[in-house]
């Protein structure tokens, strides 16, 4: 039941791999090694985040759709309450990687965003439900 409701995982933990593998030898060959540190957290913690609000809300979708809307502004409170105060620790660790890891995270979750509406764009998505057809 939720295979159907993530068919884009694949493609967009692919841009999302994508986002990675061309940021981190960026960050480390112009900044160096603590940068493309930053930068690959940033990108891995925006996969795992919207990998996390997927499964969510689709789940919240498989058992009743009534519950995406509020399931999904509670995570997304849930999530930016927890980042904020990871970033605020972080901080007081004074680390470097810090700024790199905010541009890792813009960075990816632009691409995220821009390759979720991509694939909804071609998508071959139905608008009525070919199994309640008699």
């Amino acid at each position: 039941m939720l295979a159907k409701r993530l068919r884009f995982l694949p493609f967009l933990l692919g841009v999302t791999a994508v986002v990675a593998a061309a940021a981190t030898p960026v960050a480390w060959l112009t900044v160096g090694g603590t940068a493309a540190l930053g930068v690959l957290a940033g990108v891995a913690l925006v996969g795992l985040s919207y990998l996390f609000t997927s499964f969510i809300l689709a789940w919240a979708d498989a058992v009743n759709p009534k519950l995406v809307l509020s399931l999904g502004l509670a995570t997304y409170a849930i999530k930016f309450t927890v980042l904020f105060l990871a970033m605020a620790v972080v901080v007081q660790t004074g680390w470097a990687g810090l700024k790199p890891m905010a541009i890792g995270i813009g960075v990816a979750a632009i691409a995220w965003t821009v390759g979720h509406a991509w694939w909804v764009w071609h998508a071959r998505i139905p608008y009525v439900d070919p199994s309640s057809q008699n």
